[in-house]
């Protein structure tokens, strides 16, 4: 049996609201549970724009996104960003302490059901290669390492099936970027097999080590192997 992918992008395109360019040419493409995705392109190719409208972040101009096999909604876009986490390459934090960031997704509706675990995210800044005082610092008083560490923790304790990452390690101290890839496994190999990533960056070494699936893009294309028609497109 053919496995469902965790997100299909299923003929979707991005354009400039203002001037008309077609910013993501029409692009198919499946994430599956298991599968760690790498994207290098040059700049302005389309990489950031192509992520933003996998997490449906920006309006698509044509085509749809599924969700284990389902188009997702309007109304499921909330839950399918809990599913489907962004990660940007600078990050915007709250005033306040680094645990009170930590906290803020917990005040979301979409996160009602959920508790803050202090103790788990201590782990996860353990895993960073922090001091557990590191929760009590401000916003205000970190480094960009720290703020994308903070970041990232942010998403990794609600335990997200997929990421996208932007390149999240662009501009960072090499022990920065180390501790965002160390944070990043660890989150996959807790789930093995039951998660997916896509990591985009400018770094072939970088994208080496963080994918078992390299693409490229250029010019808004997505260089990816042509798949099988869904159902959708076969039945027409």
């Amino acid at each position: 049996m053919t496995q469902i992918p965790l997100v299909l992008a299923d003929g979707i395109v991005r354009r400039d609201a203002l001037s008309g360019q077609t910013l993501l040419q029409s692009t198919r493409f499946a994430l599956s549970a298991g599968e760690r995705v790498a994207i290098t392109g040059p700049s302005g190719s389309g990489k950031s724009v192509f992520l933003r409208a996998l997490a449906l972040l920006d309006p698509l101009d044509a085509g749809a996104i599924l969700w284990r096999g389902a188009p997702v909604s309007r109304a499921a876009i909330p839950a399918y960003r809990r599913n489907v986490a962004y990660i940007r390459q600078r990050p915007a934090l709250l005033d306040g302490s680094v645990e009170d960031n930590l906290c803020y997704p917990f005040e979301l509706r979409a996160y009602r059901d959920v508790r803050f675990d202090r103790d788990y995210a201590a782990s996860l800044v353990a895993q960073a290669g922090r001091s557990s005082d590191f929760l009590d610092k401000r916003a205000s008083e970190l480094s960009g390492g720290e703020a994308q560490i903070t970041a990232l923790i942010r998403v990794l304790q609600l335990a997200p099936p997929v990421l996208l990452l932007d390149e999240p390690t662009a501009s960072l101290d090499p022990e920065s970027s180390h501790a965002i890839e160390t944070l990043v496994r660890a989150w996959f190999d807790a789930a093995r097999g039951a998660r997916a990533s896509i990591w985009v960056s400018h770094d072939p070494a970088q994208a080496a080590r963080m994918s078992e699936r390299h693409l490229t893009m250029r010019a808004g294309t997505l260089d990816e192997p042509a798949l099988a028609p869904t159902r959708t497109e076969s039945s027409r």
